[in-house]
Parts: structure tokens; sequence; C-alpha cells
């Protein structure tokens, strides 16, 4: 029987892959997990609340900084996972280095990847370095399980063969409706940190903007000029409270306390700057709030998946299908920008409404099922030929 090794190794690679491992384990597809060391703490959570505990972890020792030292030592870590795992299929994930490497290992191994979220493209060279991580695996891969048809057509105009190319949906939304069903439940637990829950307990009904930022080109003045902005709604707007999880980085926290630390202590009230939070506490916060400004590829989708408008703290994105069925907005980073389109959702129910979309442009909810069907009758073949 046909076994895949699933590699994974950042928050988002583990959300959008769990739908897919638990579509083919459902199936009694033997399927392997492969941690490759990153968001470690983070990992670890999120695993233990999919239940998808993995079979192999990379312990990274991450003795010399910068993406070359990275790339390095996960080749060198998957390399030797493969060799004791033999797998007949890697299913990578997205546009992380981890993806990049576990489908370069499979290739020296000569085993087939299957690419779960192609065909993903700015055509520009931000995001650095996901872009070139994306267009890299593009040519590496042989089956491509893209998510819209935007996608896949990117796929195709590179040369891709159209027979390896599956458009399936967004896994990211199978994980969203899951988790808010999950929520939902009577008896599920309150997922929130206590101070994240005490602030929204003594601040709503006011209106929640859930802020967050860590991508590496808005690392700096980008930084402080989100916070700034962020400063000047709260200033503008008294019935607004935002809940900013930060990026671990001391940097990046630094550049966001400098650029509100002017702030009136009655507006400062108004904000909860936070860790970063797991995925079951962000999803709660996404679900209520009022809109969401972000630099996060994957909130896009999430926000999407729950009717919640988003401001695209970036001047592109691969998730150009959401702008253009009018749930988000590109902003960038400068604050002026922000304040206007921002105070716009927050001052006409009519702009508001228009970018509450009923339906995600990302998937119904069903492309993990759609996946592990497609991987099924590929080993079907296999064993038949």
């Amino acid at each position: 029987m046909t076994t895949c090794l699933a590699c994974m190794g950042t928050r988002p690679e583990i959300i959008k892959m769990f739908p897919v491992v638990r579509a083919l384990r459902e199936r009694g597809q033997p399927v392997q997990v492969l941690h490759t060391g990153q968001h470690l703490d983070m990992a670890d959570a999120l695993y233990r609340f999919f239940g998808m505990e993995p079979e192999y972890r990379l312990q990274l020792r991450r003795s010399a900084p910068g993406l070359s030292a990275l790339t390095a030592e996960l080749l060198g870590g998957v390399d030797e996972v493969l060799e004791r795992s033999r797998p007949d299929m890697v299913l990578v994930q997205g546009d992380t280095t981890s993806a990049l490497v576990g489908a370069l290992a499979a290739c020296f191994h000569d085993v087939p990847v299957a690419h779960v979220e192609a065909g993903l493209r700015t055509g520009t060279h931000d995001p650095f370095p996901e872009e070139k991580n994306r267009e890299l695996i593009g040519r590496l891969a042989q089956l491509h399980f893209a998510p819209t048809a935007q996608a896949r057509q990117n796929l195709l105009l590179e040369g891709v063969a159209p027979e390896r190319v599956v458009q399936v949906g967004n896994t990211v939304i199978d994980a969203a409706l899951w988790v808010r069903r999950e929520l939902g439940r009577p008896q599920a637990p309150d997922m929130l940190p206590f101070e994240v829950r005490d602030f929204l307990r003594q601040r709503l009904p006011s209106r929640l903007l859930l802020v967050t930022a860590h991508r590496r080109e808005n690392w700096g003045l980008p930084m402080r000029k989100i916070a700034s902005a962020v400063a000047t709604l709260l200033a503008l707007h008294e019935d607004v409270i935002v809940i900013w999880p930060m990026h671990p980085n001391p940097a990046v926290r630094e550049d966001i306390h400098s650029a509100l630390a002017a702030l009136a202590p009655e507006v400062r009230a108004r904000l909860c700057l936070t860790g970063p939070l797991d995925y079951p506490a962000l999803m709660a916060v996404l679900a209520h709030c009022h809109f969401t400004l972000t630099d996060s590829g994957g909130i896009q989708e999430e926000a999407s998946a729950l009717m919640r408008p988003v401001l695209v703290l970036r001047d592109s994105t691969e998730r150009q299908e959401l702008v253009e069925a009018g749930g988000a907005r590109l902003v960038g980073t400068e604050p002026s920008q922000i304040v206007e389109d921002a105070s716009l959702l927050l001052g006409s129910e009519t702009v508001y409404r228009s970018m509450q979309l009923h339906r995600s442009p990302f998937g119904d909810g069903h492309a993990a099922e759609r996946i592990a069907d497609v991987l099924l009758r590929q080993r079907a073949l296999q064993e038949a030929a």
C-alpha cells in the first residue's frame, strides 16, 4: 500500500495539511507526519489540538543565522527521514523553506511530490523568499493541487502539464470551518488566554479589530508605520478596540512598542498587545472581530471563510482572488492609506456589508476530500500498471 510522508514545520503548514492527513487516514491511506522543527512551541499545541502526532521530528540546531543555513540543515534532516521512511509520495504545502526542502529532498530520492496550495503567484519579488519557493516547488512537484482557477492558470502558463494540475479549493477553509464547528460545541473549552479574555470582557461590545503583521518585508520602518496607523485609528474612533498578537521577534516588538509609545493612557487601554495566539484562540478572535488588518496570507483566507473583511498590509498579494471578489483591499503600509480604508469600513455600513462575502473564493470546505480522492486514484492506477 502506498505510504505518504507529509512534510511540515510552520504553523500555517500544520493547519493546512491537517485536513489532508485526516481525509487520507479516513480512507485507510497510511500517512506519516514529519515535523521539520520550526515554530516548535506553537507546533506542539497544534499537533495536540488536531490529534496529529508526528512520527518524525527534526531537532534544529540553528547554529548559524540566515536562510542558507536553515535550508542546508533542513535538507540534511529531511534526507535522513526519507532514508528511514521510504515513502511512495511526499506531500508539501505552500511556500515555506520546509516545503521547498521537502520537495527537493524527495526529488533527490526520486520520490513523487504532491504540492498542496500550488500555483499562488504575486509576479513580483515579494513576498520574499516565499514567491521563489513556490516557483521552485512548481518545477519539482508531480501533482499540483491548485486552490483556485487563477492558481491553476498560473501553473499552466509556466508549462505544467494540465493533467498534473487539479483545482481543489484551499484546505485552510476546511480547517477554519472544522475549528468553527469545534469551538461552537456546547462543551468546547474557552480557548482565549486570560489577558485577551479579560480585555474583551471589559471592552465589548466595542468594535474589535484584529491586527497581525509578521512578513519579513514589513520589518523595520513598515512595521512602525502600521503601528502608527493603528494608533491613529484608536484615537479617531472611540468605539474601536484592537487585539494585536505580536510576532515573537524582539526587533519587531520593539518597532511596535516604539510607534505606540506616545498613545494617551485612555487610548492605550483600548489596545491589547499580546504574544502569538494559538490557532483556536486566533480563530476565536477572528470570528468576533469587525474586520482584520493583516499581512498574513492564511488570515486572508480564514477571514473569507468567516465573512470578515480584510485590509491587506502589503502592496501585492498572492490571494488576489479575495481582492477581486471584494472581500479584501490592498492598503500597503502607509498610515494615511490604512487609516482612510479602515475608517471607511468603520463609517459605512454599505461598504462593510459589501466586503462580507457569503462564499469564500478559496473553497467550500471539501478541498482535502478532493485531494485524498485524487491521491487514491493515483495509487490505484500505479497498482494496476
